[in-house]
């Protein structure tokens, strides 16, 4: 079996894994660490390597080297068994040549160009000296003997040197160590050696030299160390004394060596020390760099180790006897060898390197940190700091570097006050304290666990003697004297003790002593002795205590503050502050009261006194917001309390005590619940139609009321009274004067409480869900209203949806959500067979599904009693509509909202069209009509209407016009001003939206013909067409004299495009042919000529079908008295008329002959000058294109000799 084999059987199994790595390098201290890995030292130090840990188990250092018969050493080949024995001397006077080797190294220049050769250099000189210091730890374990027989004399010259080793080593590495003087002393320690210089690991000579000068002192600690441990004797140095005279052994050695490393690294911490500022002392580190770190971790893990198991000292004992000598004066005796700079501030330094060395203890031998980890105990010496800490002329306990950061995170609020204050009663000991806490919390962790570790032995008597010398310090002269942060203590300190001990003994008496404030001294400091007193308050809570005696003095102040801050309600906002200040803590802990509290008492309800009632009316946006989130936390407490109270009631086997006790707390519960209703909920009333208020907070508020309602409805003020729940939806939910944004947040509240809705269903207030319903469409209509208040908006064609804020377009949806899965409104689309259709996320869309699902039910019902009750419900539906849309009407235009309003009405118009033509509704859809289409500023018609406006009746006109008649059609009476109205919104309308330019293809839009275009139903079609051929026979060929009407060719461009778009019926034709032949006769504009023969030939063809070659009787009778109109004032225009229609239709002309000739002879006649040779000629030319009745009329009147 080979040698490592042979090591590796000794090894636990922690170890056997760790000889995969690699070992043939031995460890050293290296900065040059990659955090990639997670690590906190390099993997080629004593920790990571494991180093450490086979020193402390007495383990071969390192087992898979110097396994060959011969090792090279500083360039030269040895035997490896027996070079100590024979070359020690040589081998140790070959290191310290390489030291100085190294040394010369750093004076040459280290550019950047010879910085790759200098490391190269440097680090191979390192290696090889790392290499021997290494080989003489393995030598010692594996081929130093120990002579057990003390009587054995060496026969064999090489026995006689190795009998003399262990004393040639203690001897050369006393001399090593001189040679290499000490740590702090070294040239190069500056902050350049300690910098990685780039990313490729290249270091200085100085980097070099550092590291190699901790190799050596630690190293030799090692190996003195493996001596005392493979001998077990003392081993006496031949070449070197102590400083007391006596020989050196290796124990001496070590201990001095140790003392000279510890006032090195003191030394070196005392250099950072006095260079950094005290506000950066917890951040900054003493160490200059890891491998310093690595260091004291050893140091600790050796001495610690070495302590336990021979009468060393600790290594606590060793740090604690090198800083004493930092309070001792030059002329004492004591005085460690290695000189020490004297420190500015000895206390605070020495506080400042123990806490930062108390952190090491969390390394484990590996060097992973274990924060489980057990730190072996400093008091004795901590206790002495303390000592001097507050000795120091009677000043309060403070070090100069420990920050207030724990002060200034304490006073945020009270409740923080007693989480410092539990943090400090804690047994468990926290060794994170110092990097978070003043040095004055340190001091109520030790006094909490001094008095709970006295009574604990001793009972009450120890906390009588500690609360006597307590409460005699503090009288009304040193109560005035205290400053902020004084009182900040002051308040600290008695928290503690009533945290401890006796809260109401405690609490009592700082109530006495803050009688003794002055007001101008509370001026100041009134904010933290609100706090303070809050604090008291949430401990009686917390240990569920009554709080009478404190809420009565609190909120006695609370309501004057209140009282001063409604008053300064218009004064500058330095002077609120104050007040808000104050105020704003009593909220914040009250609130913290009620949700810490277990139970309720009497004593809770003077905490919410009237001046609440106060300050609601004194509050801006932003403290309103405070309050009432105030308020949503207690109601929100107080009916998690009742419902917990009543399931306890209702439990089986209840006895009295019990059953009594829980209603005593029911009556307090109750008190608490009407204290808010009074001093609260009347100020939500009042706001109800005010913007002070933000809406979700209202809205939600009021839900918060209306649950405390449905679970304590006694509690309600009496005007809600007998049905506070209905009461309350009345006013927020189905109330029409409340802001769309708060009924939509409501409701939906109202509607998720499935409780709360089966409760109303079962309360016999069945219109419920038609209120609700009602609420809805109004929010719907209603959803750009705010808009109104910010600048006009004219343009209509973007996305409208971005005029609406994001949060009530989703509130909205979530209503709607809801508001679809009520009864109801599922059986109204059950009716109508739409139910399997989605809900829609678009509201607006939801509500047309909605009202077109309505119009539906009502017109499958067959019953004349369904029909009544169902209009009646779509009524209740659509409660006050008109004054939901009036807003938008007015003198500020929002386009968004116009669109909405006429898109969703004429929607209703044309969906609810029966519903409408019974008797009950006729009078809302007049009122729609006058309202939308026919305002007084629609009939002024030299008055333009709103761009938007026009642009919003123009794309909703025709669902009113089918509406209206279908209404028309189907009325239960007919009712005459109905058809008027038609009329008049078509002869409004008709006019508005004619296209500028008299083109056929510009009407293709025109509203009027849409209407005609999209209707589904004949009755109302024809009906509709036969209104607007009326309207335009009526009010647009009415000439003035002998003035055309206005506009006449875009009319005629209208009726042509009618008729090319329906059927033509020979009526409207006898309605409107005169009005054309009247155009043909009197107007010479060529666009009217042109037109109006365009019209004449689309009737005359129109008249031809299905008239069997026989012309209607209409149309003759409509071309006879066009003759007898104009035949003898105008008979070329009337011949040149007839003309055209002879070429269409002959039939026609041939039967108006004798009208024609009869005509002429009374022209004639009526001249008196005989036969009008003119007139004749012009009459022979029509005569011409009639065939043989035409020839034959001419040859009559030539033979005419009348």
């Amino acid at each position: 079996m080979d040698s490592s084999a042979a090591a590796s059987t000794f090894l636990t199994d922690s170890l056997e894994l760790e000889l995969g790595t690699e070992w043939c390098k031995p460890p050293c201290f290296s900065c040059a660490v990659d955090n990639r890995g997670g690590k906190n030292f390099s993997g080629e130090s004593y920790l990571c390597s494991g180093a450490l840990k086979r020193l402390i188990l007495n383990l071969d250092p390192l087992p898979t080297n110097f396994e060959e018969d011969t090792v090279e050493i500083f360039g030269i080949q040895w035997v490896t068994e027996t070079a100590l024995v024979n070359s020690s001397r040589e081998l140790f006077h070959l290191f310290r040549q390489q030291l100085y080797n190294l040394e010369t190294l750093l004076q040459a220049n280290c550019d950047f160009g010879k910085v790759p050769n200098l490391h190269c250099k440097a680090d191979s000189i390192r290696q090889q000296c790392v290499t021997f210091l290494h080989y003489v730890k393995v030598f010692i374990f594996r081929y130093l003997k120990v002579q057990n027989d003390e009587g054995h004399v060496p026969v064999h010259p090489y026995e006689v040197l190795e009998n003399q080793l262990p004393s040639v080593l203690v001897d050369e590495l006393r001399g090593l160590l001189l040679y290499i003087g000490h740590l702090s002393e070294l040239p190069s320690i500056n902050i350049g050696a300690f910098v990685n210089q780039n990313q490729i690991k290249l270091f200085p000579p100085s980097w070099h030299l550092l590291h190699l000068h901790l190799d050596v002192h630690w190293l030799v600690l090692e190996i003195l160390h493996m001596l005392g441990e493979k001998l077990k004797q003392v081993i006496f140095g031949h070449q070197f004394m102590n400083l007391a005279g006596d020989n050196l052994t290796n124990i001496s050695l070590f201990e001095e060596h140790c003392e000279n490393l510890l006032c090195d690294l003191i030394s070196l911490s005392l250099n950072r020390y006095d260079k950094v500022r005290p506000s950066e002392s917890l951040m900054s580190h003493h160490c200059p760099c890891l491998c310093f770190k690595e260091l004291w971790v050893l140091l600790i893990h050796l001495l610690d180790h070495r302590s336990k198991w021979s009468f060393s000292e600790s290594f606590w004992n060793w740090l604690n006897k090198v800083l004493k000598t930092l309070f001792e004066k030059s002329s004492d005796q004591r005085r460690p060898s290695v000189p020490i700079i004297q420190p500015r501030d000895p206390l605070g330094f020495s506080w400042w390197i123990i806490t930062h060395v108390a952190s090491f203890y969390q390394f484990d031998r590996h060097g992973v940190p274990d924060e489980m980890r057990q730190m072996e105990s400093n008091w004795s010496f901590v206790e002495e700091l303390l000592k001097k800490s507050i000795s120091i002329q009677n000043s309060s306990f403070s070090i100069s570097w420990l920050p207030l950061k724990g002060l200034s995170n304490i006073i945020k609020s009270p409740s923080s006050m007693l989480e410092m204050v539990k943090t400090c009663c804690f047994d468990k000991q926290d060794h994170n304290l110092y990097k978070s806490s003043s040095s004055y919390t340190i001091f109520l962790c030790i006094l909490a666990k001094v008095v709970k570790k006295a009574m604990k032995n001793n009972g009450p008597h120890p906390w009588k003697q500690v609360k006597g010398r307590i409460y005699s310090k503090f009288h009304q002269k040193r109560m005035e004297e205290l400053t902020e942060v004084g009182l900040q203590n002051f308040f600290n300190l008695f928290l503690l003790l009533a945290a401890v001990v006796e809260v109401e003994d405690v609490a009592s008496h700082v109530l006495d002593l803050l009688n003794f404030l002055k007001p101008a001294f509370m001026t100041s400091q009134k904010a933290l002795i609100w706090k303070g007193q809050m604090a008291f308050l949430l401990m009686y809570a917390q240990k569920n205590l009554d709080i009478g005696v404190l809420a009565d003095r609190f909120s006695c102040a609370f309501r004057e503050k209140a009282k001063e801050f409604l008053v300064s309600k218009n004064d500058e906002m330095a002077q609120r502050q104050t007040f808000w200040t104050l105020l704003s803590i009593y909220i914040d802990g009250v609130q913290e009261v009620f949700e810490t509290s277990y139970c309720l008492y009497a004593s809770h309800e003077k905490l919410l006194n009237d001046g609440f009632s106060m300050l609601l009316r004194a509050c801006r946006e932003s403290e309103l917001r405070t309050v009432l989130n105030f308020l949503q936390a207690v109601l929100a407490r107080i009916r998690s309390m009742h419902q917990q109270l009543c399931q306890e009631l209702q439990r089986d086997g209840v006895d009295l005590i019990v059953q009594s006790s829980l209603s005593a707390k029911e009556r307090h519960l109750a008190a608490v619940a009407s204290a808010l209703w009074r001093h609260f909920f009347s100020f939500l009333k009042s706001q109800r139609m005010s913007q002070a208020v933000p809406f979700s907070q209202l809205a939600d508020t009021a839900a918060d009321f209306t649950l405390l309602a449905m679970d304590m409805p006694s509690t309600a003020p009496s005007d809600l009274q007998p049905q506070p729940v209905i009461s309350i939806i009345q006013l927020f939910g189905w109330d029409d004067i409340i802001w769309p944004q708060v009924v939509a947040r409501y409701l939906s509240h109202f509607l998720q409480n499935s409780t709360l809705c089966e409760a109303l269903s079962q309360s016999g207030y069945v219109s419920f869900q038609a209120l609700t319903v009602r609420s809805w469409i109004r929010c719907v209509l209603q959803m750009y209203i705010k808009n109104l208040s910010g600048p006009d908006d004219l343009f209509i064609d973007k996305n409208l949806e971005q005029a609406v804020e994001k949060e009530y377009m989703e509130q909205l949806t979530e209503l709607t959500r809801l508001l679809f899965k009520l009864p109801e409104v599922k059986s109204i689309f059950s009716k109508a067979q739409i139910e399997y259709l989605p809900i829609p996320e678009d509201p607006k869309k939801a509500l047309v599904r909605f009202l077109e699902a309505v119009g539906i039910t009502y017109g499958n019902l067959q019953t004349l009693s369904d029909k009544s009750a169902m209009v009646t419900k779509s009524l209740e539906y659509l409660g006050e509509v008109l004054k939901y849309i009036k807003p938008y009407l007015g003198k500020k235009v929002s386009s968004a909202g116009l669109q909405l309003t006429y898109g969703m009405m004429g929607i209703l118009v044309k969906s609810w069209a029966q519903i409408f033509a019974t008797s009950k509704a006729q009078k809302l859809l007049f009122r729609i009509i006058d309202c939308l289409l026919l305002p007084h500023t629609v009939l002024q018609q030299e008055k333009e209407l709103p761009a938007p406006m026009l642009t919003a009746i123009q794309k909703s006109l025709p669902l009113y016009l089918q509406g209206m008649c279908i209404v028309c059609c189907q009325s239960q009476n007919p009712n005459a001003y109905l058809n008027q109205l038609l009329g008049n919104v078509i002869e409004q309308y008709i006019g508005r939206f004619l296209p500028a330019s008299p083109y056929v293809s510009d009407l293709g839009q025109h509203p009027v013909l849409l209407a005609l275009r999209n209707s589904t139903t004949i009755p109302p079609t024809s009906s509709l067409k036969k209104c607007i051929v009326q309207v335009i026979r009526k009010s647009y060929f009415d000439y003035k004299g002998s003035s055309p009407p206005p506009r006449l060719a875009s009319i005629l461009a209208f009726i042509l495009q009618l008729f090319k778009e329906t059927n033509t019926d020979i009526c409207e034709v006898e309605l409107l042919l005169p009005g054309i032949l009247k155009c043909l006769v009197l107007v010479n504009e060529p666009q009217v000529k042109r037109l109006a023969t365009e019209n004449l030939q689309y009737m005359v063809k129109a008249c031809q079908v299905g008239s069997e070659a026989e012309p209607a009787a209409q149309l003759t009778s409509v071309f006879r008295q066009f003759i007898q109109d104009y035949g003898m004032r105008y008979d070329y225009q009337v011949y040149s008329i007839l003309e055209t229609v002879a070429t269409l239709d002959q039939q026609v002309v041939i039967h108006l002959i004798s009208t024609l000739t009869q005509s002429l002879k009374d022209s004639e006649r009526k001249g008196g000058l005989g036969r009008n040779i003119a007139q004749r000629e012009a009459y022979s030319k029509l005569l011409s294109h009639l065939g043989p009745m035409g020839q034959d009329e001419m040859q009559k009147l030539e033979n005419d000799n009348t």
